[in-house]
């Protein structure tokens, strides 16, 4: 199959390893993967701040780009999901037909990691290698927008070495919620600080989630605190394999 990479801003930089990892991934199964290049930022954070017509005309050129493409994969539930529900509402807002037709035809070929996997390929063990306690945070948009199930988990589990280890609360929000942790500064830490008690409280090694925004945020929390495990995206670990 032939799959067309959209990189998302946090990825291309912040976490890069996480797209090269998707890329491994995939490529460890046969799959040919593509990089547009001519993509830019999908418009999420425009959006989420009210800024409609800037992200308007960043959803149509996220369109164009990948119009040639029949599958598109993202390490980002929330880009993903961005994407597939909120294109749709954005061109009604704005009053945009174009754009609105373009998201009907863009929404259904774009997914995130773990649904393109399992959903989509129907895989679960790609062959990965890790000696790790692993605590699973299923991330707001992956759980509340897209839905992605327990293929995460499964993919985890599948995982030669790996520990999947339960911690209290764990669908609770960490705080981040894009420019939430920057207008609420102070509840945005309370939410940390709580989502941090309970990741150290799990003994895990390795903390894993779907989007890098939520990793950068308690990646970034236990860092200050000096302590806890380190963190690392879904892909990181269905890359990883034997030395």
């Amino acid at each position: 199959m032939r799959i067309a990479l959209l990189v998302t801003c946090l990825a291309d930089t912040v976490m890069p390893q996480a797209a090269r990892a998707t890329v491994a991934v995939l490529e460890r199964l046969g799959h040919e993967v593509v990089f547009p290049e001519a993509q830019t930022c999908c418009g999420q954070m425009h959006l989420n701040t009210g800024y409609l017509p800037e992200a308007a005309g960043l959803a149509r050129r996220t369109a164009e780009v990948f119009a040639d493409h029949e599958v598109i994969v993202a390490p980002s539930a929330s880009c993903v999901g961005t994407i597939r529900h909120q294109y749709a509402q954005l061109a009604e807002e704005t009053g945009d037909e174009d754009l609105a037709r373009a998201a009907a035809e863009l929404a259904p070929r774009v997914f995130e990691l773990s649904e393109l996997l399992v959903g989509v390929l129907g895989v679960t063990d790609v062959g990965a290698v890790m000696e790790a306690r692993v605590a699973y945070h299923p991330t707001c948009h992956s759980l509340r927008v897209l839905r992605v199930g327990d293929g995460p988990r499964r993919l985890l589990e599948a995982v030669c070495g790996v520990e999947v280890v339960p911690f209290e609360d764990e669908e609770e929000c960490c705080g981040f919620g894009g420019t939430f942790a920057v207008k609420n500064a102070d509840t945005s830490a309370a939410m940390l600080a709580d989502k941090m008690d309970r990741v150290r409280a799990s003994g895990a090694d390795v903390l894993c989630a779907l989007d890098a925004s939520c990793l950068m945020q308690i990646g970034g929390g236990l860092r200050r605190r000096g302590g806890g495990p380190r963190t690392a995206h879904l892909a990181e670990i269905l890359a990883s394999g034997p030395a």
